[in-house]
């Protein structure tokens, strides 16, 4: 079935971002890139400096340590929210009626998260893979097999 003209599709994860605009109808989706952005990850060392660390423990008489802070999730958290920023903002004034977004499940969570219910209400479908590495051709196929309506059974005579 595809989706509507002008619908927008955002297809992220937590290192890139696309928007797409679908200049072809519900029939024959043509879909195009709007804007992309991308962020390159640090170095590790560049993000953490300490080795993982230990608390003493009142009432007990040992240490007990904890896990270092996993940096680079955080980036991708943050990544999602900035994604969610300029989708709420584009819904806010009246860029788009519609909306796809495609992600990858834990970055969807962060997105629905921070979505402003006026996004949420023209949001038209999720689709919780991970596609920024694909080409346009997936992207639309991917959309038209999410949105296919299947045919009733047909009665026997």
């Amino acid at each position: 079935m595809g989706i509507a003209n002008d619908t927008l599709v955002l297809v992220t994860d937590g290192r890139k971002m696309l928007f797409l605009r679908n200049e072809g109808d519900g029939e024959y989706m043509k879909l195009q890139v709007e804007k992309k952005a991308a962020r390159e990850d640090a170095p590790d060392r560049d993000l953490s400096t300490d080795e993982p660390g230990s608390v003493f423990m009142s009432g007990s008489p040992g240490r007990s340590s904890y896990e270092e802070t996993d940096f680079h999730q955080l980036e991708e958290d943050r990544w999602a929210h900035e994604a969610a920023d300029r989708i709420n903002s584009r819904a806010l004034s009246n860029d788009f009626e519609k909306l796809v977004i495609i992600a990858p499940p834990k970055t969807l969570g962060e997105l629905r998260k921070k979505l402003h219910k006026e996004t949420e209400k023209r949001t038209v479908l999720e689709i919780d893979k991970e596609m920024t590495n694909q080409p346009l051709g997936e992207i639309e196929k991917l959309i038209n097999e999410e949105t296919k309506v299947e045919a009733p059974p047909e009665v026997l005579s």
